[in-house]
């Protein structure tokens, strides 16, 4: 089983949305018994809440499930056991550098790494800005370009 990870600040906009669009490619693609996906914040401020209702009311407009989904805090042992650990910015693949120090880890990545084409680096977080739907279209992209990265290195 491949384990995937994605990560942010609070676990209630950018990795919930990550993790609900993902699912959707993965079950999409009938690669659901392959891929194990989950998701986290390097806070614990949310622990235990459901998505952001912005986060919510997009993947509702766009018919995607995240059911089920509640935040939860990144432990270190999610580091050694998940195979992508794909995080919405610098700032959170900077604590999941730190908290990795000498363990194995997965891949550790920002999500639009893999869209070398777009214009940003790191997903705005829209707890703050408020766009949920600018956010919604960069981690579609960011999750469609990481299925196609995974489908080829893992021969799925």
């Amino acid at each position: 089983m491949i384990k995937v990870l994605f990560v942010c600040l609070g676990n209630i906009c950018r990795s919930p949305m990550a993790e609900a669009i993902f699912r959707d490619i993965v079950k999409r693609e009938g690669l659901s018994e392959f891929i194990s996906i989950d998701s986290a914040g390097t806070g614990n401020w949310h622990v235990g809440e459901p998505p952001h209702k912005g986060t919510r009311n997009i993947l509702k407009e766009n018919q995607i499930s995240y059911e089920g989904q509640t935040a939860r805090q990144v432990k270190t042992n999610d580091l050694t056991q998940f195979d992508y650990i794909i995080g919405m910015d610098a700032e959170n693949i900077g604590n999941m550098h730190k908290m990795a120090a000498q363990s194995k880890t997965g891949m550790i990545a920002r999500l639009l790494d893999f869209v070398p084409e777009n214009e940003y680096e790191d997903i705005p977080d829209p707890y703050f800005t408020g766009n949920f739907q600018e956010v919604y279209d960069l981690v579609t992209a960011g999750c469609e370009r990481l299925f196609i990265e995974i489908k080829n290195r893992e021969s799925l």
